[in-house]
């Protein structure tokens, strides 16, 4: 089986101490060469400060070439065109571009009376300034899709405006995005879809994001989990699930995984030596 390339998606610290993790997971994550790594863009712009000093720190400090978020989420064209802007100013052309979750306490997403109607126009507005647009793509369908056909239909929307690439949201059934693949490829997308993998640190946690996002949980799956936390094997068996799942990827010909790290390491690096991943360098060697 072949070494499948990596990337990796941090989340940018709002406090001193998610500082040291955010370093700490980006030194322990480094050493495996990975194609690209991303920081998030908090709801609303909330983040927009930290995510551009974060991607600038890890593309200067460890070489990596890094991705910013950016969403339309309450921003105007003007400003959002401005943002990224500044990640340009600091080295980084590499966009993933979101339409963005609404803010918290809206019920739903309402376009800026000034901004971006939807991710398609940000993609292309990033397209035309000579960004390289990366973009979502959701194997169990978006909460707010009318069906699993109109998700593939406005990922080809994303890539036709200029989108160089896909990156999925996690899911858990190697199933469900090898038939979303298929679908894609039949709708004429060309453009490379990435597997999305979220190594599950904190079983609770996950079940409720999953429900928030779209993300279907298998009930032997679910039941699985219970027991191996009841047992004290929640990490044990997480890192088994996941590499069990990127490996029938690998099998079924993806040669990239992307993983959601949230800034804990310690699974995802696990996951990548069960693959054959292994340090390019000691960790020591790394700044």
């Amino acid at each position: 089986m072949s070494v499948p390339a990596v990337s990796f998606e941090f989340f940018p610290p709002k406090s001193l101490q998610g500082s040291f993790r955010l370093w700490e997971s980006v030194r322990a994550l480094a050493p495996l060469a990975p194609e690209w790594v991303s920081v998030t863009y908090g709801a609303g712009g909330s983040t927009r400060k930290l995510t551009r000093e974060a991607v600038a720190a890890i593309g200067g400090e460890f070489g990596l070439r890094t991705a910013g978020h950016l969403t339309c989420v309450d921003a105007s064209r003007e400003e959002t065109l401005e943002v990224a802007e500044g990640f340009r100013a600091a080295g980084v052309t590499d966009i993933v571009a979101l339409r963005g979750d609404p803010p918290e306490g809206a019920d739903a997403f309402r376009p800026h009376p000034d901004g971006f109607r939807d991710s398609v126009e940000l993609v292309g507005a990033l397209a035309d300034r000579g960004f390289r647009v990366r973009v979502g793509a959701y194997p169990d369908p978006h909460p707010e899709a009318r069906s699993a056909d109109a998700d593939v239909a406005w990922l080809k929307r994303k890539i036709d405006a200029g989108a160089c690439e896909a990156v999925t949201q996690f899911f858990f059934d190697p199933e469900v995005f090898l038939r979303f693949r298929d679908r894609c490829a039949a709708a004429g997308i060309a453009a490379p879809i990435v597997p999305g993998l979220l190594p599950v640190e904190n079983w609770g946690k996950t079940r409720s994001f999953a429900a928030r996002c779209g993300a279907v949980i298998p009930d032997d799956l679910a039941i699985a989990f219970d027991v191996a936390e009841r047992d004290g094997r929640a990490d044990l068996f997480a890192v088994a699930q996941a590499a069990e799942l990127a490996d029938r990827l690998v099998e079924e010909g993806c040669g990239h995984l992307h993983f959601y790290t949230l800034n804990r390491p310690d699974l995802t690096r696990d996951v990548c030596a069960a693959l054959g991943r292994v340090p390019a360098a000691p960790l020591s060697a790394v700044a």
